[in-house]
C-alpha cells in the first residue's frame, strides 16, 4: 500500500504537469513555455542511448564520491576532537565557525585561484559543501551521550581508546548517519552548481549549456537527472546506517 501511494503521487504529478504543458495552460505561471512530459521522455531515451550522456554521469559521480568520502573522515574526525577535547575545541572551533556560514558556491572564485585545474577546484567545493554537515553532526552527537555510559567503562578499567571505540563511536553513529545524509545532500546542490560555473563535463554542465541552446527538454531531463542520482546516493546513505546500526531498536533507526 505504501509502494501504490508513492508511485501514485508520482503519476499524478506527471499527468498534472502533461495537462498543463499540453493544454499551453497560462495561469499566471507559464506552463506553455515548458517542455510536456512526453517531449521530456523522448529527450530522455534519446540521451540514454548515447555516450555523453554515461560520461556526465561518470564524472559528476566521481566528483561527489571524491569529495564526499573527504568531507566524511574529516568531518567525523574533527567532530569527535573538537567535542572530545576542550583545547583542540577551543583552538579550531574559531575559524571553523567563521568560514561555516559561507556558502560553498561562493567559494567557487577561491577554488579557481587556489587549484591547479578545474576539477580539483570543483572536487573542493563537493567537499566544503558535505563537511559542515557532517561535523556538526557529529559534534553535537558525541556531547549527547550520557555520561553514565563512559563512566560505566572507565569504572571497568577502561582505557580512553576503548572509551572512544566501544561507546563514543558506536552511541553517535545514528546523529553521524543523519549528518551524511544532509551532507550528499548539499553536496549534489554545490557540485551541479560548480559543474555549471566552471566544468567542462558533468550532469551540471550539461544542463546548463542545454539551457544556453535553448533546448529545454533536455534541460529538464538533466534536472530529472540530477534528482534521481540525489536520491539515490541519499538512499544508499542512509541504507548503510540502517546497517550498522541494527542494535538500535526499530523505532530509533528509521
Amino acid at each position: 500500500m505504501r509502494w501504490a501511494l508513492r508511485i501514485g503521487s508520482l503519476a499524478a504529478g506527471l499527468l498534472l504537469w502533461q495537462l498543463l504543458t499540453a493544454s499551453d495552460t497560462r495561469v499566471w505561471l507559464r506552463f506553455d513555455q515548458l517542455p510536456t512530459v512526453v517531449e521530456v521522455a523522448e529527450r530522455f531515451v534519446a540521451q540514454i542511448g548515447g555516450v555523453e550522456y554515461y560520461r556526465d554521469l561518470g564524472n559528476s559521480l566521481a566528483r561527489i564520491m571524491t569529495g564526499f568520502l573527504l568531507a566524511a573522515v574529516l568531518g567525523i574526525a574533527l567532530g569527535v576532537v573538537i567535542a572530545r577535547s576542550t583545547v583542540l575545541g577551543d583552538l579550531l572551533r574559531p575559524p571553523l565557525e567563521v568560514v561555516r556560514p559561507i556558502p560553498a558556491i561562493a567559494l567557487v572564485p577561491i577554488a579557481i585561484l587556489l587549484f591547479p585545474t578545474d576539477e580539483q577546484g570543483i572536487v573542493f567545493i563537493t567537499f566544503i559543501a558535505a563537511f559542515f554537515p557532517i561535523l556538526v553532526s557529529t559534534r553535537h552527537a558525541v556531547r549527547a551521550l550520557p555520561t553514565i555510559w563512559e563512566d560505566a567503562v572507565r569504572t571497568m578499567g577502561g582505557s580512553r581508546w576503548q572509551v572512544l571505540f566501544r561507546v563514543v563511536l558506536p552511541g553517535t553513529l545514528p546523529g553521524v548517519f543523519g549528518g551524511l545524509s544532509v551532507g550528499m545532500g548539499v553536496a549534489w546542490i554545490c557540485v551541479i552548481s560548480a559543474e555549471m560555473i566552471s566544468g567542462q563535463f558533468g550532469v551540471g554542465y550539461r544542463t546548463w549549456q542545454a539551457y544556453t541552446v535553448v533546448d529545454y527538454p533536455s534541460v529538464i531531463v538533466g534536472m530529472v537527472t540530477i534528482g534521481l542520482l540525489g536520491y539515490l546516493t541519499s538512499a544508499a546513505v542512509e541504507l548503510l546506517g540502517r546497517r550498522v546500526t541494527r542494535w538500535l531498536p526499530r523505532e530509533a533507526s528509521r
